[in-house]
């Protein structure tokens, strides 16, 4: 397979799109040979921040917790999740926090696979919002990340920048 993200949905002013904005802020599993979708997972249906979900996708062979081998991906985004997939069948195996200033989302429910927002850190034309975390920028831009196999250790920069929100 081959691994891709799409970016985020257009317009930015989020009450003109209605919706999760399906396919936007996805990481994709192809087939080489077809071009058959084999997965998708979105990260951030309905975008509201342009967090973009383009970065690196680092592939690993690593043990779960059974001890069991599992071909995973790791992809830590701009919405401030690091996100670890099954690269076999795109399932969600992890979501965290790349720390804990990250307060648009609450969490992820890992059953569904969808972020629990925080309505406080929105970007509503009604609202204005104080230190949302990440800004538009995001936790984790387009730099040139790593795993290393021997350290069973991933390296990525990130940058801790919040932003304000005045409609």
């Amino acid at each position: 397979l081959i691994y891709f993200g799409t970016g985020n949905p257009a317009p930015w002013n989020e009450t003109m799109r209605p919706g999760d904005n399906k396919w936007t802020m996805t990481i994709f599993g192809r087939d080489a040979d077809t071009g058959e979708a084999k997965f998708g997972y979105q990260k951030t249906p309905h975008d509201e921040w342009d967090y973009a979900g383009v970065n690196v996708m680092m592939l690993s062979d690593q043990k779960d917790k059974d001890g069991k081998m599992r071909k995973l991906l790791t992809h830590p985004d701009r919405n401030g999740i690091v996100y670890t997939l099954d690269r076999t069948d795109g399932t969600l195996v992890s979501a965290n926090k790349i720390d804990d200033t990250v307060n648009v989302f609450k969490s992820v429910d890992l059953k569904t696979g969808t972020p629990v927002r925080d309505p406080e850190y929105g970007t509503r034309m009604d609202h204005l919002a104080k230190d949302i975390c990440p800004s538009a920028m995001g936790y984790h831009n387009q730099g040139h990340d790593s795993y290393d196999p021997k350290r069973q250790a991933f390296y990525m920069g990130i940058n801790h920048i919040c932003m304000d929100w005045e409609p």
